[in-house]
């Protein structure tokens, strides 16, 4: 009876070292499989496409370069006929005190504000008398004459060619062709002109006419 008793008491202590085994053995393996699982993702992300059955990991957002905003080149404004006058005599000024040769008028003159009045030949050739609108003066130009925003590069029969300088605030500058014909006779304007100077012979000689910033010269009393 006794024997009876001490194998029961053996047989349950052994089994129950064999489950205290079983349990420590079965942990490392769960332990090891949750590890694999979150390690699964990132070995997925590295080998190739996403499984399916692992949690979406969104892309990063990349953000948008803001572009500088772009400068819109525009054409330099021209000073107005006084202020290009005031600039040629101090060009003038400067020229003489440096014993130069001055510049010539038409230098403040832009090539809209004047019209050709005549084309005839001379002993240098082809030359041209203009009539600058805003001051009412008239000058006698040949080739290679300077303007503020262009040179005269060609006189024809009827028509003179000019290179047209715009200077842009970029610091470029675009260069165009433009011609300018002889103006037409008209009636009324030469009757006045004829009747003007009858009316100056009857009266005297004219005084003659002023260039850019020289003041006319009074007509003494009889």
């Amino acid at each position: 009876m006794k024997n009876h008793a001490y194998m029961i008491r053996y047989s349950i202590s052994g089994l129950a070292l064999l489950g205290a085994l079983f349990i420590s053995s079965a942990q490392p393996s769960v332990s090891a499989q949750e590890k694999s699982k979150e390690d699964a993702p990132a070995r997925v992300k590295i080998r190739g496409p996403r499984d399916p059955f692992s949690q979406y990991i969104p892309p990063p957002v990349r953000k948008k370069r803001i572009k500088a905003a772009v400068k819109v080149a525009s054409p330099i404004a021209v000073p107005s006929i006084q202020e290009r006058i005031e600039k040629y005599k101090a060009q003038k000024v400067e020229a003489m005190n440096n014993q130069q040769p001055a510049p010539k008028p038409t230098t403040a003159l832009l090539l809209n504000e004047m019209q050709v009045t005549g084309i005839f030949r001379t002993p240098r050739g082809y030359a041209a008398m203009v009539e600058a609108k805003p001051i009412k003066l008239s000058y006698v130009i040949y080739p290679g004459e300077m303007f503020y925003n262009g040179q005269l590069v060609a006189i024809e029969e009827d028509r003179l060619v000019f290179r047209h300088e715009t200077r842009w605030s970029d610091g470029r500058v675009e260069k165009t062709v433009e011609n300018k014909p002889l103006r037409q006779p008209n009636a009324v304007t030469d009757s006045l002109t004829v009747t003007k100077a009858a009316n100056d012979n009857g009266n005297g000689a004219a005084a003659a006419t002023p260039a850019i910033g020289e003041e006319k010269a009074p007509i003494p009393e009889k």
